[in-house]
C-alpha cells in the first residue's frame, strides 16, 4: 500500500495556496502510484479544534461550531473545484473519529501508557504545543514561528513516548516504514533524536481549551 496523508488543515480562515499546493501535489502523486499499478490511499482534511478556532470565533463574534462548518465547507469546496480526489476525508467533529480516539485511548490508558502529570512552562498558542528552552533561538528569545507564547501551569495527560523511541527510531531508519522523499525521513529521525525521553502531552484542561 502506497500511503498519502497531508497535514489536516485549521478552518480557522479561508483556505489559502499553500493549502491548495499540497492538496495538488498529493493529489498528483495518487494518482501517479496508481497510473504504475501500486495500490495508493490518499487521506486528507480538517482539525476543526483547537485555540485558534476558539479564538478566530471571539474576533469574528460568532459561535466556534458556526465557524467550524462554515470554513470547512469552504475547504470541500476548493477541492471539488480543484478536482482533488482523496480516499479518506477525516474531521475531528465527526462520530467516526470521536469514537476512535476514545477507544485508541482507553486501550493505551489499559496497557498503562498514559499518565497524569503537572506542567509549568511556555505554550505555542500558534503551534500549540508545549515549549523548552531547545526552542529558544540564538538569542534566547522563542522566534516569530511560534507566534504567541504564554507561560501557562496545568495538569494533563501524557503519553509514554519515550518508551517507544528505540522502536520508532530503527522502524524509520531501516525504511521498514519507509518515508519519501528522503530528507524528510531525515527530519522524522532528527525529530525522534530531538524528542528524546520526552513524553508527549495529549491534552488540554477544559477550563483553556472548551472546544475540543
Amino acid at each position: 500500500m502506497f500511503y498519502v496523508t497531508t497535514a489536516i488543515d485549521y478552518p480557522n480562515g479561508k483556505p489559502h495556496i499553500g493549502h491548495a499546493y499540497e492538496k495538488i501535489l498529493a493529489d498528483v502523486l495518487t494518482r501517479y502510484q496508481r497510473l504504475k499499478g501500486a495500490e495508493s490511499y490518499f487521506l486528507t482534511g480538517v482539525d476543526q479544534h483547537g485555540q485558534k478556532m476558539v479564538k478566530t470565533a471571539e474576533a469574528e463574534g460568532v459561535n466556534v461550531a458556526t465557524l467550524t462548518k462554515r470554513n470547512t465547507k469552504r475547504f470541500i469546496r476548493l477541492w471539488e473545484k480543484l478536482g482533488v480526489k482523496y480516499d479518506g476525508w477525516a474531521e475531528t467533529t465527526d462520530e467516526r473519529h470521536k469514537s476512535c480516539v476514545q477507544a485508541i485511548l482507553g486501550k493505551l490508558e489499559k496497557e498503562g501508557a498514559l499518565y497524569k502529570k503537572s506542567y509549568a512552562g511556555f505554550y505555542s498558542v500558534r503551534q500549540e504545543q508545549f515549549l523548552t528552552d531547545r526552542d529558544r533561538n540564538d538569542h534566547g528569545d522563542f522566534g516569530e514561528e511560534w507566534g504567541e507564547v504564554i507561560e501557562i501551569e496545568e495538569e494533563n495527560w501524557y503519553f509514554k513516548l519515550s518508551d517507544h523511541a528505540e522502536w520508532l527510531r530503527s522502524t524509520v531508519a531501516n525504511d521498514d516504514l519507509k518515508i519519501i522523499p528522503k530528507f524528510r525521513k531525515n527530519e522524522v529521525l532528527n525529530a525522534i533524536e530531538r524528542a528524546g525521553d520526552t513524553d508527549l502531552c495529549i491534552s488540554r484542561p477544559k477550563e483553556r481549551m472548551s472546544w475540543g
